[in-house]
């Protein structure tokens, strides 16, 4: 073999070594976006150590092919660190987070890359003893530009297609090394003060030969465990590529707020014949625009690492039909820009079962609801159709007649009004009302009916106003409800008991009765329309009731044993009225209720007992 063949047989191989060293650094790094964070590191040390070997080896080849020689000592291996630790800083620059802006890092890593081999060239070349150097400017610029203009665009094919972009990307990294290191040799051109004999020489050889030997089983050993590791890669994006393309819900990718990919599933729920008909188009074409401004919400807002949803959206397909979905938005890696993933649940059919629930429910409540009417009513119209039939007649005293027709008349008058209660919401008054005044103002009105049932009212209420805000009369109707049922429950007398307080932000007002108690079962249908334990009761009264202490933000629980007695807790939310606008009515609650404790039949547990009113009592009496 000649020896212009054997320098051409140096450079050839040169150039292999650093084409397959970059390959499988590319390849190395490209694990970065997969692989989780603990093993991070160790691929960015696997791939520094390769390009650093490669580029070493490259240039004591290059040096051959030249007819140029180079010692082998500790400053050497020392550039040799040097560029391994700037490649592994290169690549950590390449994939950070804290640098949002994708050309910025590019170039970085670049320039960190380009100085690593830049440096091992010149001083390896450097470290041994010289005479003299001639530098040529032009030459050492040149070789500094195409190295660094070779990494980049090097950088920018991995960046742009991580799958079909590493070979070229290897082939145009390992071009710009070579031309670097050709252009160096003539730009800095240095006359060693050593003289290489020929045994030396032969010692140089065989030591050079362990070096790249070793170097060569390295490149090796790294690039089998990088295929390996690449093909259990590629087997897991296959299968998961699988499972996406396979899957029953709609997975894309958005490039900002365009569709950058779509599943099968996708096109078909978006009626798409091709991807075309959405892959490029803004989201927001398809999105109902009353989620436009929710939807840039979560894409300006979504952290790594975090994700939205599920979330209820509205979309229209490509042939303008509505969908409705749930979505659970991530974010993903995307070279250089910022992207989602998207996962798209059709719950149209879900919706049209949901109200087609609602209307059945409806239709089920409805006709209850008609049927107790109807049932209720029918009987006083019995009643009512019977009499007129005796008076037309002239049978009977039509006279006995009037005074049940007309209780028969008011009967329907309560169902009607009840039924009203429990229609669409209608326009009240709300005024800040004490819970304390209104409730003496209830159980004075059930005196009578308490005496006649041999029924006392313990009541406490505490010193300090029970502020709520609301409808009084609607208050009054909940209080009543619930009183004359206790009254008419305790059939052997007895006596309710009545305590109201503050509890925290809430007013709560607890009843409690003496009487007989409610089955489990009982209570559980309380409040439903027409269920109720009276001969003569509509059912309707504790359906008012607790419709409106739900209009009241307030809540109402019973709690009952059987030969215990029933109490009833109603939660009222406290609200204060605003300062210097208290209503004058405390005042004349208190002379009022003081005037009411006179009654034999009512026991009271009054919480003032104030002076002015004491003495007006005794002297009026």
């Amino acid at each position: 073999m000649s020896v212009r063949t054997e320098l051409l047989v140096f450079l050839i191989l040169a150039f292999v070594i650093i084409v397959f060293s970059s390959f499988t650094m590319f390849t190395l790094i490209g694990h970065l976006k997969r692989e989780q964070s603990q093993r991070r590191h160790m691929w960015l040390l696997c791939g520094s150590v390769v390009i650093g070997i490669g580029q070493w080896a490259m240039h004591f080849l290059s040096l051959l092919s030249t007819e140029q020689y180079a010692f082998i000592n500790v400053q050497m291996l020392l550039t040799l660190v040097v560029a391994a630790g700037l490649a592994y800083f290169s690549f950590l620059v390449i994939e950070s987070e804290r640098i949002t802006r994708f050309p910025v890092r590019v170039m970085a890593a670049a320039l960190l890359l380009s100085a690593g081999a830049l440096l091992l060239h010149y001083l390896s070349r450097l470290s041994s003893p010289f005479l003299s150097i001639d530098f040529d400017p032009v030459m050492f610029s040149l070789s500094i530009a195409i190295m660094l203009i070779g990494t980049l665009i090097a950088l920018l094919l991995n960046e742009t297609n991580l799958e079909t972009s590493i070979w070229p990307a290897s082939i145009v990294l390992g071009s710009s090394c070579m031309m670097m290191h050709m252009l160096g040799m003539k730009g800095i051109v240095i006359r060693y003060s050593e003289i290489m004999t020929s045994e030396r020489l032969n010692e140089f050889y065989l030591v050079l030969a362990i070096v790249l030997g070793a170097a060569t089983l390295t490149i090796l050993a790294i690039s089998l465990m990088t295929r390996v590791t690449d093909r259990r890669f590629r087997l897991a994006d296959q299968r998961y590529k699988l499972l996406v393309e396979n899957s029953i819900d709609m997975i894309a990718v958005l490039n900002g707020n365009h569709w950058e990919y779509v599943n099968r599933s996708g096109l078909v729920m978006f009626n798409a014949s091709s991807p075309e008909e959405m892959l490029g188009k803004s989201i927001y074409l398809f999105l109902d625009p009353k989620h436009h401004e929710e939807m840039a919400g979560y894409i300006g807002t979504l952290e790594p690492g975090l994700t939205h949803g599920p979330i209820e959206l509205e979309w229209f397909t490509v042939t303008g039909k509505r969908l409705y979905t749930e979505i659970v938005l991530a974010p993903t890696s995307m070279p250089g820009r910022r992207a989602f993933q998207i996962i798209i649940r059709d719950i149209s059919e879900r919706k049209k079962n949901e109200e087609l629930l609602i209307n059945s429910e409806k239709l089920y409540v409805a006709g209850q609801l008609a049927a107790g009417i109807a049932h209720e009513i029918r009987n006083p119209l019995t009643s009512l159709k019977g009499f007129l039939q005796l008076i037309s007649s002239g049978r009977g005293n039509g006279k006995n007649y009037f005074d049940i027709m007309k209780s028969e008349l008011t009967r329907i008058e309560s169902i009607v009004s009840e039924m009203l209660m429990l229609s669409k919401p209608q326009v009240y008054e709300l005024t800040h009302q004490d819970t304390r005044r209104v409730m003496y103002d209830v159980v004075t009105l059930l005196e009578a009916q308490a005496a006649l049932h041999n029924t006392q009212i313990s009541v406490d209420a505490g010193k300090e106003p029970l502020w709520i805000f609301g409808v009084e009369n609607q208050i009054k109707q909940v209080f009543i409800n619930i009183l004359k049922n206790a009254i008419e429950a305790m059939v052997d007398g007895g006596t309710i008991s009545i305590m109201c307080k503050r509890v925290e932000d809430s007013v709560m007002i607890r009843i409690a009765d003496q009487g007989p108690g409610i089955p489990q079962e009982q209570l559980s249908k309380m409040g439903q329309p027409f269920y109720t334990t009276k001969d003569k009761g509509t059912g309707l009264g504790l359906m008012v009731t607790y419709k409106i202490i739900d209009n009241h933000q307030g809540k109402v629980t019973a709690h009952s044993e059987v030969g215990e007695g029933t109490i009833f807790t109603i939660m009222l939310p406290y609200a204060a009225p605003p300062s210097g606008r208290v209503p004058n009515t405390t005042a004349a609650a208190e002379s009022s209720a003081l005037q009411r404790a006179s009654s034999d039949n009512v026991l009271r547990v009054l919480p003032w007992p104030p002076q002015a009113s004491m003495n007006t009592r005794e002297r009026s009496t």
